[in-house]
């Protein structure tokens, strides 16, 4: 009954993690990655639908992405959605492409999307430690109904909390990879 709160608990910090990932993954870092595109939807005969099902993005140089819709009468919605985004970035279209140029980050914008990783940051340890709480609250359960002895409470808490402090430095970890990341300039 302990080890099956501990896998759900290890289990439910490793998506807190994925989720972390996956937010600073669409921080913009100065240089382009198709993953900057995940959060733009596009309005696609009344249905949002994002860019990557629509088109082929790539990457022709550090700096550029390139959009090509498989269905050309896409080309205009996802100008739109582009434009409206808040990536910062206006398309460029040619009616067969569209480019979208990335410009240097300034030291001011920098700064921002520091502090934007750290915010993510402090959310999935707050998740995280949220996840050790109940965690512990579950074993506190089984001891008080008798299921466990007081040590192997205790001993299944020392685990709690060493597998949150493992998460813990893992955030940190990821953290610290996206701002120097961010400050390369």
């Amino acid at each position: 009954m302990p080890q099956t709160v501990l896998n759900d608990m290890e289990d439910r910090m490793n998506k807190a993690i994925n989720a972390l990932k996956r937010d600073l993954s669409s921080l913009r870092a100065g240089r382009a990655n198709p993953a900057m595109l995940d959060r733009v939807t596009v309005d696609y005969y009344g249905t949002p639908t994002p860019i990557s099902q629509l088109a082929n993005i790539s990457v022709p140089e550090p700096r550029m992405l390139t959009i090509q819709p498989w269905d050309k009468t896409a080309l205009k919605e996802i100008d739109r959605a582009l434009q409206q985004s808040d990536l910062g970035i206006s398309p460029s279209n040619d009616g067969v492409i569209i480019r979208l140029i990335i410009p240097p980050l300034t030291e001011e914008r920098r700064k921002e999307l520091v502090k934007l990783a750290g915010k993510g940051g402090e959310e999935a340890k707050v998740a995280i430690r949220n996840i050790r709480r109940d965690a512990n609250d579950e074993i506190k359960k089984l001891e008080k109904a008798a299921t466990i002895s007081e040590d192997d409470s205790r001993r299944h808490q020392e685990t709690i909390q060493k597998t949150t402090d493992k998460f813990i430095a893992e955030v940190d970890k990821i953290v610290k990879d996206k701002e120097k990341d961010i400050l390369e300039v």
